[in-house]
């Protein structure tokens, strides 16, 4: 029951505008079920075998993202069932995705807005270039941008990222054709999730808050 009180009081401060994602890579294969009876239809894993292993045992209607960094090689372990992509920053993981995903995939692209070496993820200043790039790339649908807030207690640094982020998103939108479309963010996780919303997150990425820790 912990699970479906932790959705059901999300929900209300998040709202139907946002699309929750419950982090599940901690978590077990009853406890992601358990969060599905509770409500919830988006579920993210951050390893190849994770995003199997919760694929397989989630109903169809359920939606699992990859939301960790994707290793070129593993695409095609996974193009079957990759939907969404939230960290693509590398050409060559498109080159992957066109070769043997038969549909579509939902990309956002990772940006390093905080600069830190620990993430990874493009600069703001390469994102137009490589946008570009995924012109050629039929099967990769850009839908928006990634990013993740560095670990502080400093709420004004939080937010200073995120908002950097809107405001590339807001100067890539003019951009918009074909399958590049920059209109979605994702952003926040369990810590800072209000501050990602009050800067226009449409995705939030929520582990502890929801699923309870690890």
């Amino acid at each position: 029951m912990m699970i479906k009180d932790n959705y059901e009081q999300l929900k209300k401060e998040i709202g139907d505008a946002v699309t929750l994602i419950a982090v599940t890579k901690y978590h077990s294969i009853d406890e992601t079920l358990e969060a599905y009876d509770a409500g919830v239809r988006h579920f993210g894993e951050n390893r190849v075998e994770g995003f199997l292993e919760k694929r397989e045992a989630l109903p169809e209607d359920a939606e699992v993202h990859f939301i960790g960094t994707l290793q070129s090689r593993k695409v095609k372990d996974i193009a079957d069932h990759l939907y969404y992509l939230h960290s693509l920053d590398r050409e060559s993981v498109a080159k992957k995705i066109e070769q043997y995903s038969e549909h579509a995939v939902k990309c956002f692209v990772q940006v390093n807005v905080s600069g830190e070496a620990s993430k990874h993820g493009l600069s703001p200043e390469e994102v137009p270039g490589f946008l570009e790039a995924m012109e050629s790339y039929s099967k990769v649908q850009i839908i928006g941008l990634m990013t993740m807030a560095p670990h502080t207690e400093d709420e004004s640094e939080i937010s200073a990222v995120f908002e950097r982020l809107a405001a590339l998103r807001n100067s890539l939108k003019t951009g918009n054709h074909g399958n590049i479309q920059v209109e979605e963010l994702s952003m926040g996780m369990s810590n800072d999730y209000g501050i990602a919303i009050r800067h226009g997150a449409s995705y939030v990425r929520i582990g502890s808050k929801l699923m309870g820790s690890r």
